[in-house]
């Protein structure tokens, strides 16, 4: 079969809203075959008429502006799609790009691993029927549509739009998006995450490690538990980053591979990639982590005993080891030995040193090293890379704001920064690269470990929240806090993110309560207001709240998809928050599966 080539313009139009081509006339498309020819391993379109094959690639050429993809589409009478491989591209329409001197190109349709079957005969228009994802990104629109070829969308993605709910939202989501936890974690970052993903090309971690807990449920209602891992690896066609910032225990890691890979969720083949500068956290820094909490007694943290701090010191101090230690074992075993000894030493009759310990760790890690080498990567160079070639990056928060080193309720903190910061520091992304920052805060507040907490909530009222919500720990199990939704708190954390949107979540489990309080304003316990959320502990500990009450609702609100459709009173609620807060909730979560969430203009 032979490829005609035709210019941009004489392309008719197609356009996705969200995920999935219902059919397309093989016959109406020709090829824009600019540009040079296919690298080895490039990937696209296989087409077949009368018997005949020819594949079509697409290849990335380099000018002045952005890299700029291109694929080839064939035309030939009585042909038809048989597969789409992961990455071939449909271009939209040119923008100017640096005054004129090069060009780049607005919106890309990308077809992400797919399969195809042929419908229809060579004597009439061949048409095909995508079974999984086509289109990742919100829309393509080529010159020259008419008003019939403009939207090919399947009933299963009506179903799909239905299920979310969305009243336009969607549009206003920028390349890099973040989402960020602005309370103190368990918020539900890591369902929003996951739904947003099949519009990214790339989702990645910036900072913290497997103290944090994300539970995602997939299309057909099965739940996963991540802790290292980014949401996005529940799509076939993103690549997850695990970045710099973040810290690595590699026996839970590939546990976690070995999981998903056993429910059918593929993390090969350059879906996953680990960034070579990635701290790598050891056993004995958990073991560390629980003697420390041991030491304070009465005063303990409160942490997850999962190591994070006790790595996180040993970067600070410059004595860590990093993931491209692993790829020379030679000095990996002394830099390892150094950091044994230093821990023995500071606890002394509690962890003992021993050269069988080290050499049994230094054989583990000899093993971790080779299966994590496919995955090792230069993460700054390939996010920024994504960048430049215009690809969607989709930055997933790890524990919260209120938890931050710098900005939270310290001591009582992570040790990373889970705000904005983290992720320039964490990915090596430029802030300028950053437009939009997704808050997520669930409709009330819930902590896990000691430290202080305004509005927090005793005896059966806050046990029964505990229970409506399902309130204990992804990553421990622990029981946690309950209390209402703290505006003083939430209005911080917007301050410090610059928040562009909320992610309300668990709206649903406030369904029944005969009335709702919001912590609209911080006293001191002479009275007078706190302009802001305080560093000192000891004033934090004795501030008086006050409260704003509203009326609650009735109605079980979990199967709600439009946002006209939710009582009037959580509408207010709702809209109280925003009011007081300052920034528009675009998302709103009505319960734990993946398309419960409605999405709001």
């Amino acid at each position: 079969m032979e490829l005609q080539a035709a210019t941009v313009a004489s392309v008719p139009s197609i356009r996705c809203s969200l995920s999935t081509l219902e059919s397309i006339d093989a016959n109406k498309y020709h090829a824009d075959c600019r540009g040079s020819p296919s690298q080895a391993g490039g990937r696209g379109a296989e087409w077949v008429s009368k018997g005949q094959r020819a594949t079509t690639r697409f290849s990335n050429r380099s000018g002045n502006g952005p890299t700029m993809m291109k694929m080839a589409m064939a035309t030939a009478k009585g042909s038809h799609l048989r597969s789409c491989e992961a990455g071939a591209c449909l271009h939209r329409s040119r923008l100017g790009y640096n005054a004129g001197k090069s060009q780049r190109f607005s919106h890309i349709c990308i077809f992400g691993g797919i399969e195809a079957s042929s419908r229809g005969c060579a004597s009439t228009p061949t048409k095909f029927v995508v079974k999984d994802r086509c289109c990742r990104h919100p829309g393509v629109l080529l010159p020259n549509a008419s008003a019939s070829e403009t939207m090919l969308i399947t009933e299963k993605e009506k179903e799909e739009e239905g299920k979310i709910g969305s009243d336009g939202g969607w549009t206003e989501l920028t390349q890099v998006c973040a989402i960020l936890g602005s309370q103190w974690g368990d918020e539900g970052k890591g369902k929003l995450v996951d739904i947003l993903a099949e519009r990214y090309d790339v989702v990645a971690r910036c900072q913290g490690g497997s103290n944090a807990g994300h539970t995602i449920y997939n299309s057909e209602g099965t739940k996963f538990a991540l802790h290292l891992i980014p949401s996005g690896i529940l799509h076939e066609g993103t690549t997850c980053v695990v970045g710099n910032g973040v810290v690595v225990y590699l026996p839970g890691f590939f546990k976690e591979i070995d999981n998903l890979e056993a429910q059918g969720i593929r993390c090969g083949g350059n879906r996953l990639r680990v960034s070579d500068r990635a701290h790598l956290l050891f056993d004995f820094h958990q073991t560390v982590d629980g003697l420390r909490e041991a030491e304070l007694a009465g005063e303990m943290i409160g942490t997850t005993r999962r190591g994070i701090g006790p790595c996180y010191a040993t970067k600070a101090i410059r004595s860590g080891l990093r993931v491209a230690d692993l790829l020379h074992m030679d000095s990996f075993r002394v830099k390892l030995e150094y950091l044994m000894r230093d821990a023995a030493l500071r606890f002394a009759g509690k962890f003992e040193f021993s050269q069988q310990l080290l050499d049994e760790e230094v054989e583990r890690y000899t093993n971790y090293g080779r299966r994590l080498e496919p995955y090792i990567t230069d993460t700054v160079h390939y996010v920024n890379e994504a960048f430049d070639k215009e690809k969607k990056i989709l930055v997933e928060g790890a524990n919260a704001t209120m938890l931050d080193i710098d900005f939270g309720t310290y001591p009582f903190v992570t040790s990373s920064n889970p705000s904005i910061g983290g992720i320039c520091t964490g990915l090596g992304l430029a802030p300028s690269k950053i437009r939009t920052v997704i808050g997520v805060a669930k409709a009330y507040t819930t902590r896990v470990g000691s430290g202080p907490y305004p509005t927090e909530l005793f005896g059966k009222e806050g046990d029964d929240l505990r229970e409506a919500g399902h309130e204990f720990g992804t990553t421990t199990g622990r029981p946690r806090r309950c209390g209402w939704l703290d505006i003083v708190a939430l209005k911080y954390a917007s301050m410090i993110n610059g928040f562009t949107a909320i992610n309300l979540t668990k709206l649903d489990v406030l369904s029944g309560l005969p009335e709702i309080k919001l912590g609209v304003m911080y006293k001191t316990p002479g009275g007078e207001p706190l302009p802001s959320f305080p560093a000192d502990l000891e004033l934090l500990n004795q501030v008086e709240v006050e409260y704003e009450v509203l009326p609650g609702w009735a109605t079980d609100i979990s199967r709600l998809r439009k946002y006209a459709d939710l009582p009037p009173t959580a509408r207010a609620y709702v809209e109280r928050v925003e009011e007081l807060v300052g920034v528009p909730i675009k998302f709103i979560g009505v319960g734990p599966g993946r398309h419960d969430l409605i999405v709001r203009s």
